[in-house]
């Protein structure tokens, strides 16, 4: 049996400038505006440390220095919580102060895949999972899903969600074909974003187990259409010569990058809180028996 090596990093690429968030984003980290109570990046950063992670790289940019800030100890009100003795607020606050998380800047907005390229000092010739901030999940955990399957068959793989057919041109999307086991399909190619007819409806979701040679393929590509380098290209080239898996995943998806998104998923993650839920269910009927 062929032993693979596991998958132990994560990078989380969260220099995007939220544009679609303005002007709430003009002072404050589109990745730190909260769902409900706890900022959308940490959603992330759980989804990959429960998955087994030990280390995660965070790429930032101008502007998102709260994103280090939430991660990091915050002595002063630290301080006041626990000699009010408030227990409770306390351990929230230093859930996420002791944390092996790195971060390095994109100096310039130049695409997911010059995000992902800043990552290779970090990765070195280990294999890499790869969350896109503006995508949560609930559910299975898809992150460990993923690293389940590299486990077994070593392969890039992406996860996909099934779109409706008017969305398709908003994703990138994939084409596929079936193998002898569900939810994990061969892939034939990629399209980012296409403005004809996709080639099936299975989306790409956000979540990637990317091998190290992708990153001389992001080295020697030059920007698309849009003057950025896209990880999408990359993924078209590497699949030449190499086979990439894609699966599909079960749970829900939520994208929190724009406002619909952020507010269906503030809606149903306020539907399981226990602090929220007891007065939102059934302010939630009420409204909808309105409608």
């Amino acid at each position: 049996m062929t032993h693979f090596p596991k998958v132990t990093k994560a990078v989380i690429p969260a220099a995007g400038l939220g544009t679609r968030f303005l002007p709430a984003t003009k002072a404050v980290a589109k990745e730190i505006l909260p769902i409900i109570d706890v900022p959308a990046i940490q959603f992330i950063v759980e989804e990959a440390l429960t998955a087994g992670i030990k280390d995660i790289l965070i790429i930032t940019g101008k502007g998102k220095q709260e994103i280090e800030d939430h991660f990091d100890a915050n002595f002063s009100l630290e301080k006041n919580l626990k000699s009010k003795g408030k227990d409770k607020l306390l351990e929230l606050a230093t859930k996420t102060s002791d944390l092996n998380i790195h971060y390095t800047r994109q100096q310039y907005p130049k695409g997911l895949g010059d995000a992902v390229l800043h990552a290779q000092t970090f990765v070195g010739e280990d294999p890499f999972l790869l969350l896109l901030g503006d995508d949560i999940t609930r559910g299975e955990n898809l992150s460990q899903s993923l690293i389940n399957l590299y486990a077994e068959y070593g392969k890039t793989t992406i996860a996909g969600v099934r779109v409706n057919e008017d969305k398709a041109k908003r994703y990138g999307m994939l084409d596929i074909e079936t193998t002898n086991q569900d939810h994990i399909f061969n892939i034939k190619g990629l399209i980012e974003k296409p403005q004809g007819e996709a080639p099936s409806n299975l989306a790409a979701a956000g979540r990637y187990i990317l091998k190290p040679e992708i990153f001389p393929i992001l080295e020697s590509l030059k920007p698309g259409s849009t003057g950025e380098i896209e990880l999408t290209d990359a993924l078209i080239d590497y699949n030449q010569n190499h086979e990439i898996l894609a699966y599909e995943y079960p749970g829900e998806w939520y994208e929190v990058g724009e406002a619909y998104g952020m507010l269906i998923a503030s809606i149903i993650f306020a539907l399981d809180h226990p602090e929220v839920k007891d007065e939102f269910i059934p302010y939630i009927k009420k409204l909808a028996e309105s409608l």
